[in-house]
């Protein structure tokens, strides 16, 4: 009865460190929520929407994105991915969503939201960060990195130059 006691005590022991190391983890490496806002007026006929999470280098991306396009009576609405499942894109011109891989994928929102648009795939420009910096969803022709601040100017520039063809087809 002794060994059976020694042998759930430190089982309870490993389950607890275990529990206290997911918190720990959460705490630290999880993703804020993005609080919405808009850019110009909706009347504009462009219309761009950002979903992301909240962390230093996404809201560098966000507002490096923001900035191009604020002066270009290009209408543009940020979101919380979170919001993903009520979006009607119709209403855009283009979606550009920027998220971090966990636990081995994508956040459930995205890769739902994304599967359900498949036929809005020519609109949609998807950010994906991981620690490793190439991960992302199979048959999705994401742009993918490592969320280093100082490289943010660089995917700003990569999400530009896909938005600016997105963009320009509208006009055409």
């Amino acid at each position: 009865m002794k060994l059976f006691k020694k042998f759930l005590l430190i089982f309870l022991a490993v389950m607890i460190a275990f529990f206290l190391f997911l918190l720990w983890y959460q705490n630290n490496y999880s993703m804020d929520v993005v609080a919405p806002y808009v850019v110009n007026t909706p009347s504009f006929e462009k219309k761009l929407l950002i979903a992301t999470q909240g962390s230093d280098f996404k809201n560098k991306v966000t507002s490096g994105i923001v900035d191009h396009f604020k002066a270009d009576s290009v209408y543009i609405e940020v979101v919380d991915i979170s919001t993903l499942p009520t979006i009607n894109l119709e209403k855009y011109n283009a979606l550009v969503i920027i998220h971090t891989w966990e636990n081995w994928k994508p956040p459930i929102s995205v890769q739902t939201f994304i599967e359900k648009h498949l036929e809005h795939s020519n609109k949609i420009v998807v950010l994906t960060t991981s620690g490793e910096g190439s991960y992302k969803m199979e048959g999705v022709d994401a742009i993918t990195g490592e969320s280093i601040l100082v490289d943010a100017p660089l995917f700003v520039d990569k999400i530009i130059e896909r938005l600016n063809k997105i963009l320009i087809l509208k006009d055409k």
